[in-house]
């Protein structure tokens, strides 16, 4: 695979470049613009290990596209992110495409720090129907980008996706290709007594089964097996609020643990129900 990594400004213009053949690295010596973006390009589809900035985790990620840009944040959108990320003169990036061992392990599927509100081309990716206020910092990507401190709210790195007082909230997870799943996790954003919690949240997934997942007043990592399936997307719903003083639920991180499908997987959209997400009975 050949990858290539641009810093491109407002206008278009090409402001530093790097290509490689499976790997590459980019050092720019400039302080970022308003309106510069960072631009990841592939030869073809596939899973790349990436690294945008040297201050936030790099990420297991698939390109479904053979492009993607991320805006370099300025303002309420840079909050999301740690406080020495796209800043001062030097910044260094890098791309490489995966090796086949590096996939075929279970991990969590649903991780990727670099995705955006105008981001179609890099999966997983999260999108909902109402973030609080529209602010940055209660946006979907937060619930995938790796960040699970939960203890506080607002700022970085106490992110969340805040649904803004909407019981009919929800959010997608797309894969951007097929994966078989197995278990899911919840991390609560646990800003205690400003917060509440869920008693029970529902997930619909792309084979058309349903599956709910009583909650707790908690902090911690709230996981839930799962009977195997394969899916493209995941719709987190149905989310019912405790009977507390605090109207102010929300989901510092999911989880979604599984492992890539295989060629030799039998994949049909639309088979039989048979291969459904029910949880698993303790």
């Amino acid at each position: 695979m050949e990858l290539t990594l641009k810093i491109v400004d407002a206008d278009g213009a090409v402001l530093a470049s790097s290509t490689g053949r499976d790997e590459t690295f980019l050092v720019y010596r400039q302080s970022y613009r308003e309106g510069d973006h960072v631009v990841v390009e592939v030869s073809e589809p596939g899973h790349i290990y990436l690294s945008l900035d040297g201050a936030i985790q790099p990420g297991l990620v698939y390109m479904k596209e053979c492009a993607y840009s991320l805006a370099v944040p300025f303002g309420d959108k840079r909050k999301p992110y740690s406080p020495n990320a796209f800043r001062g003169d030097i910044h260094r990036l890098s791309a490489r495409s995966t090796r086949p061992d590096e996939i075929v392990h279970r991990r969590n599927l649903a991780l990727n720090p670099w995705d955006d509100h105008a981001n179609r081309a890099l999966f997983p990716h999260a999108r909902a129907n109402v973030e609080t206020r529209g602010e940055a910092v209660f946006a979907a990507r937060n619930a995938i980008d790796g960040e699970k401190a939960n203890d506080d709210h607002g700022f970085w790195p106490y992110t969340s996706w805040g649904i803004n007082r909407d019981p009919q909230a929800a959010l997608t997870v797309e894969f951007g290709r097929p994966v078989r799943i197995d278990e899911i996790v919840f991390y609560l954003r646990a800003d205690f007594p400003h917060d509440s919690w869920w008693e029970k949240a529902s997930i619909t997934f792309s084979n058309g089964s349903t599956s709910c997942f009583p909650l707790v007043k908690s902090g911690a990592a709230q996981a839930f097996p799962i009977e195997p399936c394969i899916i493209e997307w995941a719709e987190l719903h149905g989310l019912i609020k405790a009977e507390d003083a605090s109207p102010y639920p929300a989901l510092t991180q999911i989880e979604i643990w599984g492992i890539e499908v295989l060629e030799q997987d039998d994949f049909r959209p639309g088979r039989p129900k048979s291969e459904s997400c029910s949880t698993l009975q303790s």
